[in-house]
């Protein structure tokens, strides 16, 4: 496969592309596609131009209200509502996805309407809704069963991968690369992916975080199968039966197109995929450390308030 004219691709001594460097797959395109495209995969340059973060989701009037002074006597968000940072945490860039051409509406490619498509019976298999099932415990009972990125054990959302996809910050990588290993490090938690080139995959009861994954070449193309990823990794619903299938490849503009597709037959309904450009980022850009670390301030504070309630419940 090629899509950028063999002259202008980096190449290593063996020939092979080289995707080494600074990248950024930052993105103000949503991964699943917004009701006002419905039925378009993409946008024109005009609506690209004005399309801005959470507009789609209504986020944008909650940003403007945490960029403002903080109420010190004002209550809690609603139960269930968005999570929004403090403005200062957004890096927006204006970026709107641009895949061949396309500027795209939603990461999700397929199926054709931009939409993860969970099975009917396929949501909470995933291992906390499991143990929260299995032991009828609330989640906020212990360490156990909190998200991975609240625990400091995984990059927050699916910035490491997979799937490697962006959020808000953080969503820088760099890519280190030799003729039998692909190393990719994620900003965020500072997470390290070792893709093994030409080998076979491990031992199947052997679970990992990030999986086990093994990558070959297809002409300028490399493709990257992972399994065995580790029970407590979950990206929307998805259960310890999910497997990936990731390409990455350079573009005409010498963007690094990340394609990655989501099979899990105990949620999805079929599998699907979606495509995430990286961009290289400036000249002299480094990946500075996330000091992000296992029992930090927020678990113990949530955990605590937990306890506090279950008391004030008591008596």
């Amino acid at each position: 496969m090629h899509s950028k004219a063999d002259a202008e691709i980096p190449r290593l001594s063996s020939g092979k592309p080289d995707f080494q460097g600074y990248w950024t797959n930052e993105t103000e395109t949503p991964l699943e596609r917004p009701s006002q495209f419905a039925g378009r995969q993409a946008m024109s340059a005009e609506e690209a131009a004005q399309w801005r973060p959470g507009s789609a989701a209504g986020l944008t009037d909650l940003t403007d209200t945490d960029n403002g002074f903080l109420d010190p006597d004002r209550g809690p968000p609603p139960k269930g509502g968005p999570i929004a940072l403090e403005a200062d945490w957004y890096f927006a860039s204006g970026y709107v996805a641009r895949v061949d051409g396309e500027y795209r509406t939603s990461l999700v490619v397929d199926p054709p309407d931009g939409r993860i498509p969970y099975a009917e019976d396929g949501r909470g298999r995933d291992f906390v809704s499991q143990a929260l099932a299995r032991t009828g415990l609330d989640a906020f009972a212990g360490p156990e069963v909190r998200p991975t990125g609240e625990r400091c054990l995984l990059s927050v959302l699916s910035t490491a991968g997979p799937p490697m996809l962006p959020m808000s910050y953080n969503s820088n990588y760099q890519i280190v690369q030799t003729a039998d290993y692909v190393m990719i490090l994620a900003e965020m938690v500072n997470d390290v992916r070792i893709v093994r080139i030409d080998d076979s995959h491990g031992d199947p009861a052997l679970y990992r975080w990030m999986g086990d994954s093994v990558a070959r070449w297809d002409g300028d193309t490399l493709i990257v199968e992972t399994r065995n990823l580790h029970p407590q990794q979950s990206f929307r619903g998805s259960s310890v039966e999910l497997t990936t299938t990731e390409t990455f490849r350079y573009d005409d503009e010498g963007q690094l197109i990340y394609r990655v597709t989501m099979n899990d037959p105990e949620v999805f309904g079929r599998p699907w995929t979606a495509e995430v450009p990286m961009r290289r980022m400036p000249e002299g850009s480094q990946i500075l450390e996330y000091a992000c670390h296992e029992g930090n301030y927020s678990l113990v504070g949530a955990l605590a308030g937990a306890r506090r309630q279950e008391q004030d419940s008591a008596q």
